[in-house]
């Protein structure tokens, strides 16, 4: 279940070093994909087919309306699944500082929501880790997003799909913008060769430049470009609505287009001519006189509104429909709907996030244990084998229900697990510890309250014993009360 090119490891010799023929091959297949994501990327720019429709030289209008059902889909997607960001969470209180430290600094939120983008896109995306270069002694791990049309992985052909080498190209051009070939990285599990071609991007023994190829190590302990897909058919959010999307932007331009006809209608005299053009405002009573028997009338075509209203709201049902995202500008869709209620209105969109959630957790776990060879290589001693991944579906929360089952959950399930049950992007350990500073503080209070250490160091001494002397004669009078009442 993987786009990945799948290959006999056993008939590699070098698994750091893939042939030349093998790459052009490749190379070559993956081209062969390109039309396929052109096409996707156009949809979500607004590049639809009906505006590169022609009609017949004798129409006078030639409407395009393009409404872009394709950028809507997604971006719902996008939003629902990495509006809020993915966290952390360390189930056995195992060390992830040092990852979280490295996530924070490289954006890893705004990362996030660009692979989700190309995943509801194309189907699939592609991320790749790597060190920038700080200094002659220091380095930072960082992460970027590949363009799907110029990577591809390849892995053997178990049915475990092991990583075998990742590629991916940059074209480069010229100061004055023609082309000047591309920069092809062939990423082993140990290993970066680059192959720097004179003309194209296909790797060829005679189409490199002087000095390549070159390699190089690197110390991610596999192949660094992971593969993540969108669904076990690799197909975008959209892609299967596309039919539909060029059916309604062909009613919409038609209906403008009808629209435009029907003012510019033709004037029919019967019986009678009407010299030279008529101007404006120019009543047809003031016309010459008409023998009887001739009229004069507007030639125009019948708009039947209703029906074509009909037809157009059934496609965008069928839309949203089809696509699991709901219409959020539907009259259900209410200002005063609690969170709780928005969840069954939004319960297909759920569906589709949940289908979507496994396959985009296990390239997390990929990138998470990447990380943990690179960091513990520093010596920084990191452990991910029990993180936990956590999504926070960006929809309306009723927080005092959070904390409701946060309060009732306390003593049954770690705090570090129930704090990760908020919102936004708190850290769990971080809140943690500023509880027990606040049960700290809490207790301190108390005792202050009860007599017990003044709250300040510099508090007057005098005053402190005149409270407990007022406090021992209280004591004495209510002893001479008692004795009075005949009490002992």
């Amino acid at each position: 279940m993987t786009m990945a090119f799948k290959i006999d490891a056993a008939l590699l010799k070098d698994l750091d070093n893939p042939p030349v023929e093998l790459l052009k091959d490749l190379m070559n297949k993956q081209d062969s994909r390109v039309a396929r994501f052109d096409k996707l990327d156009n949809y979500y720019l607004g590049k639809h087919a009906i505006m590169d429709r022609t009609l017949s030289s004798n129409q006078a209008h030639d409407n395009r309306v393009m409404v872009n059902y394709a950028k809507y889909v997604t971006d719902m997607v996008v939003g629902m699944m990495t509006g809020r960001p993915i966290t952390y969470v360390a189930q056995d209180g195992g060390p992830v500082d040092p990852i979280t430290r490295a996530f924070t600094r490289m954006d890893i939120a705004a990362h996030d929501t660009d692979l989700e983008h190309d995943l509801s896109c194309y189907g699939v995306a592609y991320e790749m880790l790597y060190l920038h270069v700080v200094d002659a002694t220091t380095t930072e791990e960082r992460i970027a997003t590949l363009d799907p049309r110029r990577t591809f992985v390849v892995t053997d052909d178990s049915e475990d799909e092991n990583y075998l080498f990742g590629v991916y190209w940059v074209p480069k051009f010229k100061l004055n913008g023609t082309e000047d070939g591309a920069l092809v990285s062939v990423y082993t599990p140990h290993s970066l060769i680059q192959y720097r071609t004179v003309s194209g991007h296909i790797v060829d023994g005679s189409n490199n430049a002087e000095g390549y190829p070159r390699y190089s190590s690197h110390y991610w302990g596999s192949e660094p470009i992971t593969e993540v897909l969108n669904n076990r058919q690799q197909q975008g959010d959209y892609e299967q609505l596309i039919s539909q999307i060029d059916a309604y932007n062909s009613l919409q331009s038609d209906r403008i287009t009808d629209k435009d006809n029907f003012v510019d209608a033709i004037l029919l005299a019967y019986g009678t001519a009407i010299e030279g053009n008529l101007a404006k405002r120019k009543m047809l009573d003031d016309l010459p006189a008409k023998d009887e028997g001739t009229s004069i009338e507007w030639l125009t075509k019948t708009l039947d509104e209703s029906q074509q209203q009909v037809l157009a709201d059934s496609i965008t049902a069928d839309i949203h429909e089809m696509s699991n995202v709901p219409n959020m500008n539907d009259e259900n869709f209410a200002g005063n709907v609690s969170g709780e209620a928005m969840k069954y209105k939004l319960f297909a969109l759920l569906n589709l996030i949940s289908s979507k959630e496994p396959l985009l957790k296990k390239a997390i776990r990929r990138r998470l244990e990447l990380m943990q060879n690179m960091l513990n290589l520093k010596e920084q001693n990191v452990d991910v084998t029990d993180i936990k991944i956590q999504f926070t579906l960006n929809i309306p929360i009723n927080m005092s229900d959070v904390i409701t089952n946060i309060k009732n959950a306390d003593g049954i399930i770690p705090r570090l697990i129930s704090y990760g049950w908020l919102p936004d992007d708190y850290d769990p350990k971080k809140l943690v510890e500023l509880m027990k500073e606040q049960t700290a503080d809490q207790i301190k209070t108390q005792k202050e309250a009860m007599g017990g250490e003044p709250q300040a160091p510099d508090t007057d001494n005098d005053e402190q014993e005149g409270f407990r002397d007022d406090q021992g004669k209280g004591d004495r009078d209510q002893d001479v009360r008692k004795s009075a009442n005949g009490d002992d």
